[in-house]
This record gives structure tokens, C-alpha cells and sequence, in this order.
């Protein structure tokens, strides 16, 4: 059974307007009965009176307000109630209106519906028997009024339906925009990273290294007795050696950290590993040709789309085994993860699959998605080998 939306403040005021038309319908009939002399006025008023009671308990009770079978009980109660009052005087007719919205926010949408119609077909039934005979105009204030409040209760349900929509779409969006940045910033730092560890390793190491290259051929030419230069030479050969592995850790430090010390294929089989082993998914990695050095943003980028794959695949896919392949052929490189899940409409797709064709076109290369409900999902991204 699916739950009623959670009010909103403009459903509470609704609700507190509900609440004070029946209770007003309520006392309505029973001054009716009392003003008129009817010999039934004493019965009528405990029936309004019980009736009020019993809605009112509901709302107070909390495994009413918590549970739906609970709820379902009391709206069983108040309409007991309701029809014995409707049996007692023509005016309970009216409180058939406010208990149309009962039964429409308190059940699923196709009981709520037979029971408005049931409830309408109650009102108009029991007026006809007052009347002692049957009108069509008699009918048309019940059936009226079941007709405004589906109009009313279901249009509100679709307008909260499409709020929520746009607000979970808003919340993505945001969480995109907020990752997007981070990219960004994060591809910013690695680039600074490897220029500078690019141009350490090109200028001060080869310089260091070329300085040791030649005191250390110095140091063979020079005469036995000079014992002194000799020794100068050698300690200036010690400093440019500790200089020189002191540029090398610098360069290693510089690298990036998500592929500290491994390639981008261990990288994505590591990857493949701790997915299998924390989700119920058999991630399988596999390596197509022979790898070769990639630019730090290509090997970045690629390895953040097979994260966000996998997690899209965990998240949504329903799948039971995803492959990713890493493929060298030719000038390009591409990744492509493949899983047997539920598929869906890629005309359809997320912000996150967005993210990481931004990601990919921002370094020259193409990605697609192929995908169909039922029939499981290919993400594939393709990059240059080389900068362009």
C-alpha cells in the first residue's frame, strides 16, 4: 500500500480546514435535528457526537499516525459511524463531502476511488429513502462533490509528485555541479603537478645528473697527488648524488595519488576487486593490448569514469557481473564497462553520465552509452593517446 505524501505547510492547512468542515457538518445536523422537533434529535446528536469523537481520536493516536493498517481501521470506524447517522437524518448527507478527502489521502488511488463511489452512492441512496422517493437533481450534490474532491486531492498529488521530481533533480544537480568543480579542480592540481614534476625531472635532475656524470670523469683524470682537488671533487660529486636523488623523491611526490605506485590498469583492476568484494557484483577487469604511457589527465580521467560507472552499476543497475576492459589500440585508448543489469532509456540519462562525457570530451575523446531497459548497459569512454 503506498504511503500519502508527507504535508507540506499548505497540506496542513488543508487538512485543519478538513477537520473544521466535518466538525461543522457535524454539529449542523445535529442543531437541524434538535431545531425541527424530531422525535430521533437524541439519537442523532450521540451519533453526530460519536462520530466527532471518533475522528477526532484518530489524529491524536500515534499508531494511527505511523501505521496503515492502523489508519485504515479508523477510517473503517468513522465510516460505520457515519452511516448510522446517515440512516438517522437526511443531513448526514453532507459529511459524505470531507469524508471524500479521507478516503482519498488515506488509501492507494484506485481504492481511495471505489471507496468515494461507494460513499457517494451511500449519500445518495440514503437521501432518497428520507425523501421517499428518488430525484436526479437529489444526486447531483453527492456525485458533485465526489467529482471536486478527486479533482482536487488527485491534482494535488500530481503537483506534489512533479515538486518532488524537480526537487530531487535540483539536489542532483547541485551534487553534479559540486563534483564538476571538484574535477576541475582536482584535473588543475594534477596538470600543475606534472608540469612541475616535468620540468624538475627535464632541468634540475638532468642538470644534477650531468654534474655528477662529470666530476665523476674528473675526479678519474686527476693525478695521483692531487690528493686535495681530488678530494674536493669527490664531496662535490657526494652533493650533486644527494641533490640528485633528493629531486627524484620530489618527482615521485608530485605523482599523482590516485595512481601512487601502480599503472592505470592495476589501478582499474583494484577497483574491479573492491567492488566485487564490497557489493553484491562480480566485477571482472581485463587488459586488450599493450599498455603505454598516457598523459596524467587522460590516466585520471579514466580511471574516474570506471569508478563512476561501477558505482552507477552498484546503485542502479540491478546487475549480477559487470566487465571492464582497457583497451591500447591504435591512437586511442578506451575504457568500456559492460554489466547484465535492467538496462534503461539512455535518452533518459543522469547528471552523473553527463559528468563523465564532460570529462571525456574535455580531453578531445568521445564517450556513448548503450543501453536498454532489460538488456543491461555499455558505457564507453575513448581518448587520444596523446595530448593534442
Amino acid at each position: 500500500m503506498t504511503a500519502a505524501p508527507a504535508l507540506t505547510p499548505t497540506g496542513r492547512v488543508l487538512t485543519w480546514c478538513l477537520h473544521l468542515l466535518l466538525i461543522a457538518l457535524l454539529t449542523l445536523a445535529a442543531a437541524r435535528a434538535v431545531a425541527d422537533g424530531s422525535p430521533e434529535a437524541g439519537t442523532v446528536v450521540a451519533a453526530a457526537v460519536t462520530c466527532a469523537v471518533v475522528y477526532a481520536v484518530g489524529p491524536l493516536l500515534p499508531r494511527v499516525r505511523t501505521s496503515r493498517r492502523a489508519a485504515l481501521w479508523w477510517l473503517v470506524a468513522v465510516g460505520v459511524v457515519w452511516l448510522v447517522l446517515l440512516v438517522l437524518t437526511a443531513d448526514g448527507v453532507w459529511v459524505a463531502f470531507p469524508l471524500y478527502f479521507l478516503q482519498l489521502h488515506l488509501l492507494p488511488r484506485r481504492q481511495g476511488l471505489v471507496a468515494v463511489i461507494a460513499t457517494a452512492l451511500a449519500a445518495i441512496t440514503a437521501y432518497a429513502a428520507h425523501q421517499g422517493s428518488f430525484a436526479p437533481a437529489a444526486a447531483i450534490g453527492p456525485a458533485l462533490g465526489a467529482a471536486v474532491a478527486v479533482a482536487v486531492v488527485w491534482g494535488y498529488q500530481a503537483l506534489y509528485r512533479e515538486s518532488e521530481r524537480r526537487r530531487n533533480l535540483i539536489e542532483e544537480l547541485t551534487a553534479t555541479r559540486a563534483d564538476l568543480a571538484e574535477a576541475q579542480h582536482e584535473a588543475g592540481v594534477l596538470a600543475e603537478r606534472e608540469r612541475l614534476a616535468r620540468e624538475i625531472h627535464d632541468t634540475l635532475a638532468q642538470g644534477l645528473s650531468s654534474i655528477q656524470l662529470l666530476l665523476r670523469a674528473a675526479e678519474r683524470t686527476l693525478p695521483d697527488t692531487a690528493g686535495n682537488a681530488a678530494r674536493y671533487v669527490e664531496q662535490a660529486r657526494q652533493a650533486a648524488a644527494d641533490n640528485l636523488a633528493e629531486a627524484r623523491r620530489f618527482v615521485v611526490a608530485l605523482s599523482p595519488p590516485a595512481l601512487d605506485d601502480t599503472t592505470l590498469a592495476d589501478a582499474l583492476a583494484r577497483l574491479c576487486a573492491t567492488t566485487s568484494s564490497r557489493h553484491r557484483v562480480t566485477a571482472r577487469f581485463h587488459l586488450d593490448g599493450d599498455p603505454v604511457p598516457l598523459p596524467t589527465a587522460h590516466e585520471v580521467a579514466l580511471l574516474r569514469i570506471g569508478q563512476a560507472a561501477l558505482a552507477n552499476t552498484v546503485r542502479h543497475a540491478e546487475a549480477s557481473t559487470a566487465d571492464v576492459t582497457l583497451s591500447y589500440r591504435g591512437e586511442y585508448v578506451t575504457l568500456a564497462v559492460v554489466d547484465d543489469g535492467v538496462g534503461f532509456d539512455p535518452d533518459h540519462s543522469g547528471f552523473g553520465l553527463t559528468a563523465m562525457r564532460t570529462r571525456t570530451e574535455a580531453l578531445d575523446g568521445t564517450f556513448t552509452i548503450e543501453s536498454s531497459p532489460g538488456h543491461g548497459t555499455t558505457v564507453s569512454a575513448r581518448l587520444p593517446k596523446e595530448c593534442p
